[in-house]
């Protein structure tokens, strides 16, 4: 609407000025005319001289003049009807551009009024907008303050839902406690079960080991006297086979097999001598008795004696069989037999080692 005024005032003063320029060329026409027609006949200043005039002549100039006059007022007449009706015509066209103006006017009226009643109900609109927009902002204030109590009663109830768990964490926590302290109670009591148990079994142990070691010492003692026993068995043999080989010098085959007879009891005694002296090192404990291991032992002659240079388990109980490398390891070094044939047997030898 605010951009069609600007138009419209161009408009009128656009036809305003068509119309003043119109009635102003009809006024100067007008005026025209009048010069023309109201124009005095100029006077000479020649002398009138008496001629002979001839009638017909004059008829004819008379008839010529009046012709004259008559198209000029013909021509005036229809110059004057001409002004007439392009008067007429401006008129109209007068009339008409007020109408049109009129018209224009009304136009403007009812669009002033409808642009009025336009603004009347755009501010009408704006107030029921801004009254819209105040109550929508009271109800969203609304909203937001039944939203925030809303959060303050959950952050609430969220809390007494955290000082319940807390509380029940904190029974939970103190009963893990009395448990515990309840199962430290009952472990050290029981530690100390095993504790005194073991101190009576250590004692026992002691007790044992005493027991065995005095038994040992007494097995070592009667081992010795059955080792001098043999000694002199061995060298009263020595002596009826050095009687007998006195004798029988020439029986070379009887010779051999007592020969060999001989080598094979200083074997079996030498073997002997070897598993008491591992016997002697073995720790006794009774889940071992009843119970043997059966090993290689690689021995190396020296001057004295045999050293041991490896142990190879061959079968057996492995408690047993740990327990008897154990003490091959303490012995470290073995007797040497006088016949230097035993002592090559010596060198790799088989023993079974048991506890009685």
């Amino acid at each position: 609407m605010k951009d069609n005024k600007p138009k419209k005032k161009s408009d009128y003063g656009k036809s305003i000025a068509i119309s003043t320029s119109l009635h102003a060329l009809l006024i100067v026409a007008l005026i025209w005319g009048a010069d023309f027609t109201m124009s005095k006949p100029e006077q000479t200043g020649q002398m009138v001289q008496a001629v002979v005039i001839d009638p017909a002549v004059v008829k004819q100039q008379a008839q010529q003049i009046r012709s004259q006059r008559e198209a000029a007022a013909k021509k005036e007449q229809d110059r004057l009807d001409k002004l007439r009706r392009e008067s007429e015509q401006l008129e109209k066209n007068r009339k008409a551009e007020e109408e049109r103006i009129r018209k224009l006017k009304e136009q403007q009226a009812k669009e002033a009024k409808a642009a009025r009643e336009a603004e009347k109900q755009r501010v009408q609109k704006e107030k029921e907008r801004q009254a819209e927009e105040a109550r929508a902002r009271k109800e969203k204030e609304r909203a937001a303050k039944a939203e925030a109590e809303r959060k303050a009663k959950e952050e609430a109830v969220k809390k007494a839902e955290q000082e319940r768990l807390a509380k029940e964490a904190a029974i939970a926590k103190a009963e893990q406690e009395r448990i515990a302290r309840e199962k430290a109670a009952k472990e050290a009591e029981e530690k100390a079960r095993r504790e005194r148990e073991a101190a009576e079994k250590a004692e026992k142990d002691r007790i044992a080991k005493e027991k065995a070691a005095k038994e040992a010492a007494e097995k070592a003692r009667k081992e010795k006297e059955r080792l001098q026993r043999l000694e002199r068995e061995r060298k009263e043999q020595e002596a009826a086979l050095n009687d007998i080989f006195a004798g029988l010098e020439t029986e070379a085959d009887q010779n051999s097999a007592a020969r060999n007879q001989f080598i094979n009891d200083e074997l079996a005694r030498m073997s002997s001598i070897y598993t008491q002296n591992i016997q002697q090192r073995l720790i006794k404990d009774d889940y071992l008795l009843g119970k043997e291991c059966r090993v290689n032992i690689k021995l190396i002659p020296t001057g004295s004696d045999m050293l041991v240079s490896g142990v190879t388990v061959l079968g057996g109980d492995s408690r047993v069989c740990a327990a008897a490398k154990s003490a091959i390891a303490q012995v470290g070094s073995f007797p040497k037999s006088a016949e230097a044939s035993v002592n090559e047997k010596l060198k790799d030898i088989n023993l079974t080692v048991a506890l009685d």
